[in-house]
């Protein structure tokens, strides 16, 4: 029998953009599939757009607002699929991406594989989207995966993997005390539970790059802050587990020295448990590398005054980035 694929849709306040992306799900050319889209408490009206779409192979559910991973838990749950897509409510697949996958799978009939793709940016046109090739746009062992996107600090698009429920399920649910980058450490659960990840070229997935209105920015939000460091943690702790080697801990480390990022120097507590993650890696923390710009704020207005410009420059420079999408 011809494998069913659940495309699984978490949504939040995505109006403007779930139509399109309803389409380029229900437009997938691999015949046998399903999509399953969860409204998240949405205010905008967005579940009323969805329910337009309703039939029997798309089914739309609401629940009230718990967070884009309990979204995913509450999609999963409901669906029948073989394997799954998950597809974020702003980002659109290419009509023949799960096909090209699902092909590529075919031939090495492994259900440990994990499969991901070509994944570009776009702001209002997905045929506008810009491809960038990575260390992580070839086939890899898990680990490898993993310390190439620690050391080098890239990742793999939500939208690009294609998962079979075997791998979905060893994996586990997705972390609801993430309200961000709950995908980074969801993935890093799935790829450890696979036997190997193929890149499957000639799919591809769009991310839309969506401003201030994305749900994965942390700006001044001291939970996200919270999260992210959790995160952070949770995901070394899941590479550990499989391998302690000194590549490993120096990754990890790498991979903490970003976080720093996000929260320096505004949440001094976050930054001692950040310390204490570096100590027990054999290593130890930089301050983060500042524009002459920051710096020279810092210099004249203070740390907490040139945090401030920077939050209010990246806000506008979001608001901006939000028009032209429209």
């Amino acid at each position: 029998m011809t494998p069913r694929v659940s495309i699984l849709i978490p949504a939040f306040n995505a109006g403007r953009w779930v139509s399109e992306t309803i389409r380029s799900a229900a437009g997938q050319t691999w015949p046998c599939k399903e999509i399953v889209l969860v409204d998240d408490g949405s205010t905008d009206g967005t579940a009323a757009i969805a329910r337009r779409f309703a039939s029997p192979e798309i089914a739309i559910l609401t629940q009230p607002n718990q967070g884009a991973a309990a979204a995913r838990n509450t999609a999963f749950a409901h669906c029948q699929g073989d394997y799954i897509q998950w597809l974020d409510a702003d980002d659109v697949l290419a009509p023949d991406k799960i096909e090209r996958q699902m092909k590529a799978l075919q031939l090495c009939e492994d259900r440990r594989t994990l499969l991901s793709c070509a994944w570009g940016h776009f702001t209002k046109r997905p045929r506008q989207a810009a491809f960038t090739p990575t260390a992580l746009w070839c086939d890899l062992e898990p680990v490898e995966w993993l310390l190439r996107k620690m050391e080098q600090n890239i990742y793999m698009q939500t939208t690009a993997w294609l998962v079979s429920r075997e791998l979905t399920q060893a994996a586990g649910p997705w972390d609801t005390r993430l309200w961000v980058d709950d995908d980074g450490e969801y993935f890093t659960r799935v790829i450890l539970a696979s036997e190997r990840v193929q890149f499957v070229p000639e799919a591809r997935a769009y991310y839309r790059s969506s401003g201030l209105e994305s749900l994965s920015r942390i700006g001044r939000s001291k939970r996200k802050r919270e999260a992210q460091l959790l995160s952070v943690e949770l995901s070394i702790a899941h590479l550990r587990a499989v391998e302690e080697s000194q590549r490993v801990r120096a990754a990890c480390l790498a991979y903490l020295q970003m976080y720093l990022n996000y929260v320096h120097p505004g949440d001094p507590a976050l930054l001692e448990q950040a310390d204490r993650l570096a100590a027990s890696l054999g290593g130890r923390l930089a301050p983060p590398t500042l524009t002459w710009k920051h710096t020279l704020l810092r210099t004249v207005l203070g740390a907490s005054a040139a945090n401030n410009a920077r939050f209010q420059y990246q806000k506008l420079r979001g608001s901006l980035q939000s028009l032209l999408n429209t």
